[in-house]
């Protein structure tokens, strides 16, 4: 199969671009011929505010770049994963001109909210689901900027109105049921999406000797509800919870968890501690949509507490691959960490079921498997339409 990839690079590499190019591997590593077509943020510096604007909601040169590719490379199917601000929803209209399915990916939430986290002051905000995300501008939900907010509004609203999200994507992929369920709420179709997560390859089988403490690993932010943990920690004195990651906040970790604050720590040596650790703590207060930590703590045989909030509800078994507690809630929260630490066969037992959770689940010949049927319904589906026409 010849697959074209498109992917708008972030500015700060993160879990999107990591699910990419392990994506991309996969499906080479399988003996298939992938393109790349990608863009990088880092364009922006060098463009006008008008213009960067303009292609946001359409962008001409990558609409052509399109084309040229797929005269060239003649894709079976093209795969989206990111195309805010730089390739913009042109693409989709160049695939349907030469009739090419298309498969997007749906990493965040951004077609259903500018701030792509349903997160407003702290909490969870769904004011703009099926609606005019008027609000986003008036209340600079995009990066505390309106002007900023209006572009992605004006984007969101206009390829509503011409029907691209409806019409113009052939298959979407979710990566979870929560995640299906409120593009649907949000007026997309539903026959359109099929449910795949991200996966991590096995990074061998686990041990459950030794293992001690809890760990944090993400972004130092405040939607990753660091200050819930730091409040569960001096509730629960005798946590023992390292803290691992970069961001905003890194001063507030420092303060909060001491020498536990262990800053950014290169990828082997996460694992490492996932390994040792008894358990992740995740207490976000946002909408996780797949994170790919809660799939490396599952293939380390690594049980997760996490809040009940969102697709983590759905993804953390509670009682079974780890344990829920209330978003937001430290005192909560602090109960979880010390029935933790009191309970280490519980917590043994749990990891071994985190662990054939991902061996179910997660793993990349699992994955490959439903891209591949997604690749083919994409594939199908125009085929059949075009008979039709």
């Amino acid at each position: 199969m010849k697959i074209l990839v498109a992917h708008n690079l972030y500015q700060q590499r993160g879990g999107e671009d990591v699910v990419v190019d392990a994506e991309v591997a996969l499906l080479r590593g399988s003996g298939h011929d992938v393109e790349l077509y990608h863009l990088h943020n880092d364009a922006l510096n060098h463009m006008s505010r008008a213009r960067a604007a303009a292609s946001a909601i359409w962008s001409p040169s990558s609409a052509s770049d399109v084309e040229a590719l797929c005269e060239r490379f003649r894709p079976d199917v093209i795969h989206v994963h990111n195309t805010f601000p730089l390739i913009s929803p042109s693409l989709y209209w160049a695939a349907a001109r030469l009739g090419v399915p298309v498969v997007q990916t749906l990493h965040n939430f951004r077609l259903l909210c500018p701030q792509a986290i349903f997160l407003r002051d702290g909490k969870i905000c769904e004011d703009c689901i099926g609606k005019v995300p008027w609000r986003s501008v008036t209340r600079k939900c995009y990066r505390d900027s309106a002007v900023q907010s209006a572009v992605i509004t004006t984007m969101l609203t206009t390829h509503r109105a011409l029907g691209t999200y409806r019409d113009r994507v052939t298959r979407y992929i979710a990566l979870n049921k929560f995640a299906r369920n409120k593009y649907i709420e949000g007026g997309l179709p539903a026959e359109r999406f099929r449910i795949k997560p991200n996966f991590v390859p096995s990074y061998g089988m686990p041990s459950w000797e030794g293992r001690a403490g809890g760990l944090y690993v993400g972004r130092l932010s405040s939607e990753k509800g660091l200050d819930v943990l730091g409040a569960a920690v001096r509730l629960y004195r005798d946590a023992q919870v390292d803290v691992i990651g970069g961001g905003p906040l890194e001063q507030t970790a420092r303060t909060a968890f001491g020498e536990r604050s262990l800053g950014y720590r290169p990828f082997p040596e996460i694992l490492q501690r996932m390994g040792r650790a008894r358990y992740l703590v995740l207490p976000s207060i946002c909408y996780e949509n797949s994170p790919r930590t809660i799939v490396e703590a599952f293939s380390c045989g690594l049980p997760v507490i996490a809040s009940r909030l969102g697709a983590l509800a759905d993804i953390v078994k509670d009682g079974v691959t780890g344990l829920l507690f209330n978003p937001g809630d430290a005192a909560d929260l602090s109960q979880k960490l010390a029935w933790a630490d009191a309970h280490p066969e519980q917590l043994l037992r749990m990891g071994q079921a985190a662990r054939a959770e991902y061996e179910a689940e997660y793993t990349p010949e699992h994955n490959y498997e439903m891209l591949m049927d997604i690749y083919e319904d994409a594939i199908t589906t125009v085929q059949r339409e075009r008979h039709a026409a």
